[in-house]
């Protein structure tokens, strides 16, 4: 058991410098989604709620923007390249276990949303936002879960396709999920078909479970079955379909 551990907070330890010492990681995870909050909590061109700031709209989106870069984008083309250049390969010949590498890859984006959290409410704050407190413990099982979810999602693509199709598969999901998920602008405004086949994705549950969090929206009954089942099944997933090389 201590050496279960040990090795997994050396391998945590190892996977939060190379996420942050990768600028292109940086950009994903820090800069997109603080550049957007930015320009359209300024520049008023996304549609929003009646008499709502664009800020306090965007900012749960942006929350889960950044959990989305995070945790598949960032997370599955840095995994998909260590496929490629054989790095993963050899840690498969170290003592480390399948489920420990998952683990600690997965701590090290929950260690990296910690600082994204920070950032992204310090900036909407400064914008005016000013967030309800009565639901705000929802943000800590929303991020939790919302984490779980897309680890599992990225780890699974990168466990399993060529580092290329990695790329382009998790940076062609990042825009899918961004324009579909209502984190810009909102779910409603999409065909009432597309909302709950969104909803069934984890994008727009992590958003709706973030909205209710800091906005005291209700969450659908739809977002709250899909978030907690997305987190549980993805990385399952990944840990059964990955492979060292």
């Amino acid at each position: 058991m201590m050496g279960a551990v040990s090795r997994l907070s050396a391998q945590t330890v190892m996977e939060l410098k190379l996420m942050l010492r990768n600028a292109e990681n940086l950009i994903v995870t820090f800069g997109i989604p603080t550049g957007m909050l930015i320009f359209f909590s300024i520049i008023r061109v996304l549609p929003t709620p009646d008499d709502t700031e664009p800020v306090a709209f965007l900012a749960p989106g942006i929350l889960a923007l950044s959990v989305i870069g995070a945790a598949m984008v960032s997370l599955g083309i840095q995994t998909g390249f260590e496929r490629f250049y054989l790095v993963l390969k050899r840690l498969g010949a170290t003592p480390l276990r399948r489920w420990e590498l998952i683990a600690s890859k997965a701590l090290a984006v929950l260690l990296t949303e910690i600082a994204q959290v920070v950032v992204v409410v310090g900036v909407a704050l400064a914008l005016g936002w000013r967030p309800q407190v009565d639901q705000l413990a929802l943000a800590v099982p929303a991020l939790l879960l919302g984490t779980s979810a897309f680890v599992g999602i990225g780890l699974s693509m990168a466990g399993r396709l060529r580092a290329v199709a990695t790329l382009a598969a998790t940076n062609a999901l990042f825009l899918v999920l961004l324009v579909s998920s209502g984190i810009i602008f909102p779910l409603d405004r999409l065909p009432e078909v597309m909302q709950f086949g969104a909803r069934l994705l984890p994008a727009a549950p992590l958003t709706d479970w973030l909205r209710a969090a800091f906005d005291g929206a209700q969450i659908p009954v739809a977002s709250l079955i899909a978030l907690p089942a997305w987190a549980v099944g993805a990385p399952i997933l990944a840990s059964r379909i990955f492979r060292w090389e």
